[in-house]
């Protein structure tokens, strides 16, 4: 455990371990605390010392604290590398209640490393004014724990916003909308990040979405909201123009988002690497995609190429027709495409799963 301490120690620079307050007393370098043989020469130096000592042992605290409950040595490294201001906190009083609290409600040990890890700004944020309204919040708004669990798993920083301000008046937005409880409750917990805006913001996006036509009563409606909050209008204008240049009007544009909000989150290359797949590599007509924009929210490199090369083999040989189960051929499941389009052509293109297969392997390399 003291060799960990140590290597920790080392990779961090003083600016970054001391730039939080968590300590009481800023040291001017990390690698002073790991010398053993410094000569104290005045009174100065010596409560310097005397502090590096006292946070040399919190810091051990606080990596033996982590590993008591279920941190890996790799987890505790590199959470003290991204974010070493935790190893100036109190191990006792600020941390222990935490992991304890998150473990109250249901988190499992590996769960809460994973967690904390993953965001750690999350573990010291204020266990009474952030962490547990947070979390009843979220229980209240999705009406069980098993719920709020789930959505705290996909973003654990939420748990360091106060919900009621931050998230309460778009919730309300929504609402005044018309969209139902249970549309809302069901978003927010599968993207409890994305009703993270500010509420001015939200309306006018919200607003946008209704004036496009679409119905507050079906999730579409949310989909479309988020999509729209994910990227700013100079993001959009720039998307809107890679796909006019592949021929598609404003008005195709616009029904290839009502069909399906996703296929604007995409990045300008990879929008303009599958209309250039779909249309110069397949054959396909830019009017097709836009009213089957659900083919963009697949990976182009792990399932559009590869399958879209099966596609092409199996054209060739005379064995489908050019739009046969098209659509389908891209949206089914892994094992239902090679079940029901590789395997009963096995006699006629031998060796045309493994082919398969590489083609999976060369596109995510």
């Amino acid at each position: 455990m003291y060799n960990l301490f140590r290597r920790i120690l080392l990779l961090r620079s003083p600016s970054s371990v001391f730039s939080h307050g968590f300590s009481e007393t800023p040291l001017k370098s990390l690698r002073y605390l790991s010398t053993s043989s410094e000569i104290v020469s005045s009174p100065k130096s010596a409560s310097l010392a005397s502090n590096d000592v006292q946070l040399k042992n919190n810091g051990k605290a606080v990596i033996a604290l982590l590993a008591n409950h279920g941190f890996s040595q790799s987890q505790i490294s590199d959470l003290a590398k991204r974010w070493p201001q935790i190893l100036c906190a109190n191990p006792e009083k600020i941390l222990l209640p935490k992991l304890l609290f998150l473990q109250s409600r249901g988190f499992s040990s590996p769960e809460i490393a994973k967690l904390v890890c993953a965001i750690p700004v999350a573990i010291m944020a204020s266990l009474n004014k952030r962490i547990i309204p947070a979390f009843d919040y979220i229980q209240a708004v999705l009406g069980s724990k098993e719920k709020a669990l789930a959505a705290i798993r996909r973003f654990p920083g939420i748990l360091s916003w106060d919900l009621r301000v931050s998230v309460g008046p778009n919730i309300e937005i929504l609402k005044q909308f018309g969209v139902p409880d249970s549309t809302i409750s069901s978003y927010l917990q599968r993207q409890p990040k994305m009703f993270l805006t500010s509420s001015i913001r939200f309306k006018e996006i919200v607003e946008r979405v209704a004036e496009m036509g679409f119905n507050p009563q079906r999730l579409q409606f949310l989909v479309a909201v988020f999509a729209l909050r994910s990227m700013t209008k100079s993001s959009w204008d720039k998307k809107v123009e890679v796909y006019r240049k592949w021929g598609l009007s404003e008005e195709e544009i616009r029904l290839a988002f009502r069909k399906n909000p996703l296929c604007m989150t995409l990045s300008e290359e990879n929008i303009n690497d599958t209309m250039d797949f779909f249309v110069n590599e397949i054959g396909c007509e830019s009017s097709y995609l836009a009213r089957r924009p659900s083919l963009f929210a697949y990976s182009l490199k792990k399932r559009i190429l590869p399958r879209g090369y099966v596609h092409q083999v199996l054209l060739s040989k005379g064995l489908i027709e050019k739009y046969e189960k098209f659509t389908w051929m891209f949206f089914c499941p892994e094992n239902c495409f090679i079940e029901k389009v590789i395997n009963p052509h096995k006699k006629q293109i031998p060796g045309l799963l493994e082919l398969y297969k590489q083609k999976i392997m060369d596109s995510s390399r």
